[in-house]
């Protein structure tokens, strides 16, 4: 939470636990999911950025879910914005058992928060695809 605090003056620490919360959340379902195509919202992508540098405290995370969820970032765009991924998203993080905090997993135009991550992650074609978890069991520690 301090990392996304840090990196995004003049957040109130709530909102920084709230991205760091959907992060975990999203690193879960995509490590459960591995072969569906989803992506988190620029919002929640920020909160994935702090985990992911914390080196040990992210490696040990992957451990414990039994696969690394790597992390493929593009420059935003509003143009390549898929709905249907965030809807999936959604509904997998649901079906990983958790309730998404909603207001955080909008799409580009209804951001509830401005971040520092200058990144996004989509689908399709030419972009960087879909998050791919690689399996610890048999790549010893991620791909």
């Amino acid at each position: 939470m301090h990392t996304v605090l840090d990196n995004n003056p003049g957040m109130e620490p709530s909102m920084a636990g709230r991205l760091v919360v959907e992060a975990l959340k999203f690193v879960h379902a995509a490590s459960l999911f591995p072969t569906v195509r989803i992506a988190p919202t620029r919002e929640v992508d920020e909160g994935w950025h702090a985990l992911i540098l914390h080196t040990h405290l992210y490696a040990t995370l992957c451990s414990r879910l039994g696969r690394t969820v790597h992390h493929y970032p593009e420059r935003p765009n509003e143009s390549r914005h898929d709905p249907d991924v965030l809807t999936r998203t959604i509904a997998l993080i649901e079906q990983a058992g958790y309730t998404p905090d909603a207001e955080l997993w909008v799409g580009p135009k209804k951001s509830l928060v401005t971040v520092a991550a200058n990144c996004s992650h989509t689908p399709m074609p030419g972009g960087c695809g879909p998050i791919r978890p690689g399996n610890c069991a048999t790549t010893g520690g991620g791909d």
